[in-house]
């Protein structure tokens, strides 16, 4: 019976991803030799060469590019386990509310890195309106939430702002169609503001649908029926931004705010308020007082 050891697992893979033992050593926190020693033990226990020592970068074997999967599954499989049974530190849960339109593309990225760092923690997301958020977590129904608005109030966070802009469906028409037929929330507090600046412009408008589903609205934009408001870079994929030259207002810009942070009802909020940050771009743009 020949077993794997985990520590020859762990280097092989760091040797693979850096591209060579020398940096493998640094992000291990070990000397050359050693991660060299590791990798000779692991090629001896297969029998087998993994990795091709004759250019100047290493590179890895058929047998090693083969190895290399199963080398990730055990490493990540061993750090789950260790993880989820003996992390006794970080218990705990932590309510985190979002509006909808801008879960996408950060959030995801911000619980897979907050739960591989604290994986005895459970994360609760809420995804409503920003106004809802606001009263939720004055009530203390919920931790740490993020919001879009037009300026930061009290207590809260600015961790980047973008550009409101007209989506519609790609190559669509009805961004040129009079009245303009506008497709958003009943709550959105993006419609007043878009509503002002077609008057402010003359535009002739009318309401597309009257509905609280996110999903309503973007079927009805993507089948090119209506335009709607989105932050920039929060858009699903089967929506556009509407150019310029189709003569629609300048739709201005919008933060993205963060409550609960700066008060934090433990120390978990705390890591997820940190976590959030980074996900956004880094520290915070501002504070409010």
């Amino acid at each position: 019976m020949r077993n794997l050891d985990m520590t020859t697992l762990r280097s092989f893979v760091a040797v693979a991803d850096q591209g060579g033992v020398t940096r493998a050593a640094v992000v291990l926190n070990l000397t050359q030799s050693a991660v060299s020693m590791q990798l000779k033990r692991l090629e001896d226990v297969l029998g087998l060469g993994l990795l091709n020592r004759t250019g100047r970068r290493i590179a890895l074997t058929p047998s090693g590019e083969q190895m290399l999967g199963y080398a990730r599954r055990l490493v990540a499989l061993n750090d789950e386990v260790v993880g989820r049974l003996t992390d006794q530190v970080w218990e705990g849960e932590v309510t985190f509310g979002v509006p909808h339109d801008i879960i996408h593309p950060v959030i995801p990225r911000v619980l897979k890195q907050f739960n591989a760092a604290f994986p005895r923690v459970r994360v609760h997301l809420k995804s409503l309106y920003s106004s809802l958020l606001m009263e939720m977590h004055a009530k203390g129904e919920v931790d740490l939430i993020l919001t879009t608005e037009t300026a930061c109030a009290a207590g809260g966070e600015t961790l980047t702002e973008a550009p409101l802009r007209f989506y519609g469906a790609p190559g669509g028409i009805a961004a040129r169609q009079r009245p303009l037929r506008f497709a958003t929330c009943r709550n959105c507090l993006f419609r007043p503001n878009a509503i002002h600046l077609l008057d402010a412009a003359g535009i002739a408008w009318e309401n597309a649908i009257d509905s609280d589903s996110d999903g309503a609205i973007e079927a009805t934009v993507s089948a090119d029926l209506a335009v709607t408001s989105k932050l920039e870079g929060t858009a699903p994929h089967h929506l556009e931004a509407i150019p310029p030259a189709a003569g629609l207002p300048d739709l201005g810009v919008q933060k993205i705010n963060m409550y609960g942070a700066t008060t934090p009802r433990s120390e978990l909020v705390t890591q997820l308020a940190a976590v959030v940050r980074q996900g956004f771009g880094g520290a915070a743009l501002s504070i409010a007082s």
